[in-house]
């Protein structure tokens, strides 16, 4: 069955473009490297630009979970940590 997740990310002031750079190179490896994932897509806020919506579906929890593991994740997070305002809001949703 497959799973969602929404994660909801504020960047600090004046890091939205290497925010953007940063989670567009993880981007491609989740890609490149995942066949679990259906999809991973950053949006931005149109009502707060300091505001970014991640959305992500996979073909199954073991696959969501895989991504959690994958060295490059781990990675870009420490990129992308240090961009960030606070901890990223997550909710991990059911497929219907």
């Amino acid at each position: 069955m497959a799973i969602g997740l929404l994660a909801t990310i504020t960047v600090q002031e004046g890091k939205n473009a290497e925010f953007e750079a940063a989670f567009l190179a993880l981007t491609e490896q989740v890609r490149a490297n995942e066949p679990g994932n259906i999809f991973y897509i950053l949006h931005r806020s149109k009502s707060d630009p300091q505001v970014y919506k991640v959305m992500e579906q996979y073909d199954s929890p073991e696959a969501l979970d895989a991504h959690g593991k994958a060295d490059y994740f781990h990675q870009a997070n420490k990129v992308l940590g240090a961009l960030v305002a606070a901890a990223p809001e997550i909710e991990v949703l059911d497929t219907v």
